[in-house]
């Protein structure tokens, strides 16, 4: 207990020190410096195939989120029924990468990285469509420092969160063939 808050407070370390490096190089970090940790210590901590495929789940989603901006701002009128298309484009698409590399790109990660960029630069997008190249470049540059900060932070915590829930999970199973070792049950619910 007392390693993971130890854990618990290097995480929230990195989400300050993001601010901190935002400021020293010269980028607006303040608004998505939580977003940023959080989603990238998602991508860490979540133990569902190996880092690598994590993160390559979450640049694909990161990168449809952008194809998805820039139909927006470049080819579709902005109303509510392009942006339901894009939004139902985008899902297709990555539920269709997972597919296509038979589920070794987890589809959450894909989720992931769409939301990082939407929830950095949707509320510039919605402001001004027309300085799209410049202020999604500024969206993506901070918000994967933000995100980098948080995977890196996560590292540290990696390890002991797998095997937590490995030891959960053992105790689980264990609890299950417990109770399956009492009186048998019809699908009544009547003791046998």
């Amino acid at each position: 207990m007392k390693t993971r808050v130890i854990k618990g407070v290097v995480l929230a370390l990195f989400g300050a020190l993001t601010i901190a490096f935002g400021h020293l190089l010269g980028l607006d970090l303040d608004q998505v410096a939580l977003l940023g940790v959080t989603l990238g210590a998602v991508i860490g901590l979540v133990p569902d195939r190996t880092l690598g495929q994590r993160i390559i789940g979450f640049a694909i989603g990161f990168v449809l989120a952008w194809i998805g901006y820039a139909l927006r701002a470049g080819l579709l009128p902005d109303v509510a029924a392009a942006r339901a298309l894009v939004v139902f484009g985008i899902i297709v698409v990555a539920m269709l990468i997972v597919v296509a590399t038979g589920s070794r790109i987890p589809l959450w990660s894909t989720l992931v990285g769409c939301a990082a960029l939407v929830g950095a630069y949707e509320q510039t997008y919605a402001e001004s469509p027309s300085l799209f190249v410049g202020d999604s470049m500024t969206a993506a540059t901070t918000i994967l420092l933000a995100v980098a900060m948080g995977v890196l932070g996560s590292v540290l915590l990696g390890e002991e969160v797998v095997e937590s829930r490995e030891h959960e999970n053992e105790n689980v199973l264990d609890d299950h063939d417990h109770d399956h070792e009492g009186p048998t049950r019809h699908k009544t619910g009547v003791d046998a």
